[in-house]
């Protein structure tokens, strides 16, 4: 059997995929190795994924954002879900989450993401189980087996499980108000009610790790009572739960498999830290991957940006890799232009906190970027911006000729009162201030790639072209 890279690592072996990982995050493949043998980071490659470029997801190194993708009941099909796969590769996805609960072929759409991915595709295998039973007490542990086993022989990365939650947790859910907001977690705690057995996920834990290991899938463990508003968060459902999140973490790492940990979706702004040094304590170091957290309830349609602040004080406090949360959260199944707001904002959440953890070269972007707007390079400026098109279609929403990209101004100021330009003309005089004339070589900056623009570029994989089907369909172009 061909080992996990956890178990190469700890045999003192630097793989391929590890080698790789240093080369994009700019450190030392030794250091690489030493974090991935100590769970403290895991790199996701399925033996089977072919068009993967590795990364690596940890807290000693840069955050990394999720987009979640995947078909409705109602809606998509596997054109469908390559263009999402597009779009969310080119705004800058690390990783993609493929949540499909409908929408035609599931196995095949599945194979056409893991075929056409250059970043890690992880998914939910009790959502495929779930389609394969009339009612949830059908569920038996040999189908969750099965859909595990051919999820992984498939090529999928990392799977998350939802065993962590157990009967003797359900009653400490009845004063919550919103409940059991996950849905693998609401579909297990059905399954207990019903059967009045212990979850099967955690009575199949160790075979579970069996088949991680022989594909290296790593395990992305759920957080079925994360707290669904303010009001549930940090509560005794959620910890109790995390204690048995931190028990399955050293039993799947006794089998040789890696592993993550997912972590809460609704919480106070003051006690985000806490809940990210508490899993780093409870699961000895493993990379917590968190789902937000929201900071407050009361801006439906603008969650992207409630979660956004959460997650960036999360990553700055130690969690690996965020899950975006796109513009519709709450509300409707997100479109492409969604999934770009979220993505964005989630970039940003990743670099405000790498910047501010003073991760190595992190900060040379933003030089870059403050150079460029300083000098009135506006071709400069559009190119090193987070989203390019984004940056030059408002400029030039007001300032579209091409004379204005020469221009020492922009629309809200206007010639006469940029500051920039009044600074600039007083330090040209005789006085005592001295002409600034800063220039950051980015190639010269040791960040790592997430940390450079421009986002969504993966070396060694194509991010898939868009299906010829979806060219000029509205909402996507050929052109992303």
């Amino acid at each position: 059997m061909v080992q996990t890279q956890l178990e190469r690592a700890r045999a003192g072996v630097v793989t391929d995929a590890m080698a790789r990982v240093a080369e994009r995050e700019q450190v030392d493949p030794e250091f690489v190795r030493q974090q991935v043998a100590d769970g403290q980071a895991v790199i996701p490659a399925n033996h089977a994924h072919d068009a993967l470029d590795p990364m690596i997801i940890g807290r000693e190194f840069a955050t990394k954002v999720n987009a979640n993708i995947g078909a409705s009941p109602d809606t998509s099909d596997r054109e469908g879900e390559l263009a999402k796969l597009h779009t969310a590769v080119h705004f800058g996805a690390d990783t993609v989450m493929d949540l499909s609960t409908g929408g035609g072929d599931l196995d095949a759409i599945r194979q056409a993401n893991v075929d056409h991915s250059p970043v890690p595709v992880g998914t939910v295998p009790i959502y495929e189980a779930r389609k394969h039973v009339d009612g949830v007490a059908d569920l038996t542990h040999e189908l969750l087996l099965d859909v595990v086993e051919k999820q992984a022989q498939q090529g999928v990365d990392y799977m998350t499980i939802h065993a962590g939650i157990l009967m003797e947790h359900l009653p400490l859910t009845d004063g919550r108000k919103t409940g059991i907001v996950s849905r693998g977690g609401s579909i297990m705690a059905q399954w207990m009610e019903e059967r009045g057995m212990q979850n099967p996920l955690y009575a199949e834990f160790e075979a579970i790790c069996e088949v991680f290991r022989e594909h290296d899938v790593t395990f992305s463990l759920g957080d079925s009572l994360r707290p669904g508003c303010l009001a549930d968060a940090c509560d005794e459902a959620q910890y109790a739960e995390l204690d048995t999140l931190g028990e399955l973490t050293r039993t799947a790492w006794n089998h040789g498999a890696q592993v993550m940990v997912e972590g809460p979706g609704h919480v106070p702004m003051d006690r985000v830290r806490e809940n990210v040094q508490r899993q780093q304590d409870v699961c000895d170091g493993a990379p917590f991957y968190v789902l937000g957290p929201l900071v407050t309830d009361v801006a439906p349609g603008y969650d992207h940006i409630t979660s956004a602040i959460g997650a960036a004080i999360a990553a700055e406090a130690g969690a690996a890799m965020l899950c975006y949360v796109t513009p519709k959260e709450h509300l409707g199944l997100p479109d492409r232009e969604d999934v770009r707001d979220g993505l964005a904002a989630y970039r940003i959440a990743a670099h405000a906190a790498d910047v501010g953890n003073g991760r190595p070269g992190a900060r040379g972007w933003d030089d870059a970027v403050s150079e460029a707007r300083y000098a009135f390079d506006w071709e400069a400026q559009f190119d090193l911006a987070l989203d390019p098109e984004r940056a030059q279609a408002y400029h030039d929403q007001t300032l579209p000729g091409d004379n204005y990209k020469e221009a020492r101004f922009c629309s809200m100021c206007g010639a006469e009162f940029c500051s920039m330009r009044i600074d600039q003309d007083a330090r040209d005089g005789d006085g005592e201030m001295e002409s600034i004339d800063d220039e950051t070589d980015l190639e010269e900056v040791p960040a790592a790639e997430v940390n450079r623009p421009p986002v969504g570029t993966h070396e060694g994989a194509e991010v898939p072209d868009l299906p010829d089907v979806l060219k000029g369909v509205d909402g996507v172009t050929g052109d992303d």
